[in-house]
């Protein structure tokens, strides 16, 4: 499945799409270059999902917990790891298999972690603006 956002105002109706087109996925691997808008992104579905909380990239945190409807919501940053037994130690299998909505960035530091289920999101960045997405 391929999208093309040519700019921000297209970002809600890309998040409703990924979440009706997948009804049953709850683990979303976000591959894109620094500044690929995956956070953006992750706010938006995050919002879609009708998140109340404020959302930001869990950098420093590793994981933030947000609070929906449909239960809670995990939002990974995976950035700063240096091993696959950090994430070991953060109990991560607790989180990715909760059946609840895990969003994970930087999920190339982790890939013998990562579930075969699990959605891929490669984000291309075209302009400032524009962005080629692709699922698998």
């Amino acid at each position: 499945m391929e999208f093309d956002l040519k700019n921000i105002d297209q970002l809600q109706a890309f998040a409703k799409e990924i979440i009706d087109n997948f009804p049953s996925d709850r683990i979303f691997l976000f591959y894109g270059s620094m500044g690929a808008g995956k956070t953006t992104i992750i706010n938006a579905l995050c919002k879609y999902l009708q998140v109340k909380d404020n959302t930001s990239s869990p950098t420093f945190s590793i994981v933030n917990e947000y609070k929906s409807p449909i239960g809670p919501i995990y939002h990974f940053d995976f950035y700063r790891l240096k091993s696959e037994e950090e994430a070991l130690d953060l109990g991560y299998e607790d989180y990715f298999y909760s059946n609840n909505y895990c969003f994970i960035e930087w999920p190339e530091n982790i890939p013998n972690l990562l579930p075969l289920e699990a959605k891929e999101i490669h984000i291309r960045v075209i302009s400032p603006e524009h962005r080629k997405i692709f699922v698998k």
